[in-house]
């Protein structure tokens, strides 16, 4: 009788053990596929934040003749978008990590939309003073917004599918900065400012999407308080700062290279010897833009989690970087060749940052990942936001000081990467 108990229990016992495990295998198994709807979704997010910068780079010398402002002022439009972002990215981290990514992408979509309308009326007024508070609220909604989604893909995939979301993250990313110039152009076509009044919209499609399509996982654990979470942050800085470090500053350096040099060329090909104007000025910046969604979309597809690939891959990409950068000091003059060599340099970003996102999101357990996808973040902001003014004194200097600057800082982040990212063979 006691026997026949006994192995009632241990058939109770192995059933539910079973159950469980099926229950891990089905979630293990949605999180490996993922639908294009939420693929979609995501892609949004960082479409919507890019366009916070691209789509006004064009319209930049408009800007200084209708507002009677200076070029560093019209900078300044680019620069503290950025800036503001930089700086609350990583409470926007920490909040995700705290409740959920949703809970912080939704109202960040709300006010960056509300402030693109501040920020048209302002225009309408001529207030370039309410244009940069505006500015700064968007600011403050994009640190939000694509930083959160890398760690909401972290949250709903793994494996392939994780490589292949975040380097469709990059992709749109990209795909932003490719038609945000032509875009910004159009636009102007009707009104200098229309541009402000069209983030609304943008947002109001990914909010539609974020909130429809997307559901985010439960979480696990219970959230940590904030002295556990920045004791545990301080703990994986420790133990692996000397390849995060290095990432971080690399992902900061491919965008601020790559938003100085479409500021400069927004302030240079309306001049001789180039004489190119409107749309058409919107496609030129959209060129090398174009070979970075490419081959980011490419390379995000590719490297699974191969993390030899990757290795091969960023450095690939940070030789094309110095190569092309160094080779435009001579050759500036003929548009053909000076537009290809750009767009070399962006495909060596587009081989970087989707190996980079999938190294910093995967090394990092659920609990944490928000936190430090934000600090990698709001250093790329950072990049983004110390490019335009830069590139803009480097201008009052001569353009090879811009390119020596820019290809040396490209070299040096070549030997930080070759000698202190060494990924394993498969990376988590």
């Amino acid at each position: 009788m006691a026997t026949t108990k006994t192995k009632k229990r241990l058939n109770v016992s192995f059933e539910g053990s079973m159950q469980a495990e099926e229950q891990e295998n089905k979630q293990k198994k949605s999180k490996s596929k993922g639908k294009a709807s939420e693929f979609f979704a995501i892609a949004t997010i960082p479409l919507v934040l890019v366009l916070g910068n691209s789509m006004l780079i064009p319209i930049l010398p408009q800007m200084v003749t209708q507002l009677g402002i200076t070029k560093s002022q019209s900078s300044f439009i680019i620069t503290l978008f950025s800036l503001t972002a930089a700086i609350f990215i990583p409470i926007a981290g920490y909040l995700s990590d705290r409740f959920n990514r949703k809970a912080v992408i939704i109202p960040s979509l709300i006010l960056y939309g509300a402030a693109g309308i501040l920020a048209g009326f302002g225009a309408v007024w001529g207030s370039y003073t309410v244009i940069i508070i505006s500015r700064a609220l968007q600011g403050l909604g994009a640190a939000g917004t694509a930083p959160i989604a890398m760690a909401l893909v972290g949250d709903m995939y793994q494996g392939a599918t994780e490589s292949k979301a975040l380097g469709l993250t990059e992709a749109s990313n990209g795909t932003g900065k490719v038609i945000s110039p032509i875009i910004g152009a159009l636009l102007a076509l009707i009104v200098w400012y229309a541009a402000f009044f069209a983030f609304p919209i943008f947002c109001l499609i990914s909010f539609i999407a974020v909130v429809w399509l997307i559901k985010e996982p439960k979480k696990q654990t219970q959230p940590q308080k904030l002295k556990q979470y920045v004791s545990a942050i301080g703990k994986i800085l420790k133990e692996k700062g000397h390849w995060l470090i290095p990432s971080f500053f690399a992902g900061s350096l491919a965008l601020f290279t790559l938003f100085g040099v479409l500021f400069y060329l927004s302030n240079i090909l309306e001049d001789p010897p180039y004489n190119i104007t409107g749309v058409m000025k919107g496609l030129v910046l959209a060129i090398p833009l174009l070979g970075m969604v490419t081959v980011s979309y490419i390379t995000g597809s590719a490297i699974k989690k191969n993390g030899i690939l990757m290795r091969w891959l960023m450095n690939i990409g940070l030789i094309l970087m110095t190569l092309s950068l160094a080779l435009t000091i001579f050759w500036f003059k003929n548009i053909y060749l000076f537009i290809g060599l750009l767009t070399i340099s962006s495909i060596g970003t587009g081989l970087l940052l989707p190996c980079l996102n999938t190294m910093i999101t995967g090394s990092i357990e659920k609990a944490e990942r928000g936190m430090i996808t934000s600090l990698y973040s709001s250093l790329r902001f950072l990049g983004v936001a110390l490019g335009p003014p830069l590139f803009g004194w480097l201008m009052d200097v001569s353009h090879a000081a811009i390119f020596i600057s820019v290809s040396a800082l490209s070299f040096i982040t070549l030997g930080l990467v070759f000698f202190t990212i060494k990924p394993d063979a498969k990376v988590s």
